[in-house]
């Protein structure tokens, strides 16, 4: 593991690939990760997000975009049908997975990854992981999400818990003073 601060040498749990990733505890069950890639030309670039025959796809139900300032937290949380599609297409976000599902042969495994402009990374979750991201740098983090469920509005298929919760292992580093959850 080069490159990496001593303290990340030392930890027996903590696998590192390229793109930004760090799989804390390993790897969590369904979790897809898909590298964007960029197409530039004269006149700017395109990128493809999700495609119809893209191994992630299931089902549209809807898109949605979503921002978060500087600092801010957006986590804890989970669907019971739902899976999320999601990127971050401008800014930078570090995402965290969590696998609390009792019958899966990841449960407990952490995933942290960074995406975002300088790591365009399509990441798919499955029903029943919590998921959470933080904006990170300078400017507003613009956060895209695919799932395969439209909203719910009468009966919303979201479980929530606040991003310090003592049931995930996990230090956000919450700013005090800012509007996290």
């Amino acid at each position: 593991m080069k490159n990496l601060p001593h303290y990340f040498n030392d930890s027996p749990h903590l696998t590192v690939h390229t793109r930004g990733i760090l799989d804390m505890n390993g790897s969590i069950e369904g979790v897809n990760l898909k590298p964007l890639n960029i197409i530039p030309d004269e006149r700017g670039w395109l990128m493809e997000i999700l495609r119809c025959d893209d191994e992630a796809f299931e089902k549209f139900g809807q898109v949605y975009l979503t921002t978060a300032y500087p600092g801010v937290v957006k986590a804890w949380h989970y669907h019971k049908k739902q899976t999320d599609n999601f990127t971050c297409i401008r800014g930078m976000m570090k995402v965290v997975l969590y696998d609390a599902r009792e019958e899966s042969s990841t449960k407990g495994n952490l995933m942290e990854l960074f995406i975002g402009e300088k790591n365009p990374l399509l990441v798919t979750v499955p029903p029943d992981v919590y998921h959470g991201f933080k904006a990170i740098g300078t400017g507003t983090a613009y956060f895209l999400s695919i799932p395969n469920l439209p909203y719910n509005y009468q009966s919303p298929d979201e479980y929530r818990i606040p991003p310090d919760s003592p049931d995930i292992p996990y230090d956000w580093g919450l700013i005090p003073g800012l509007k996290h959850g």
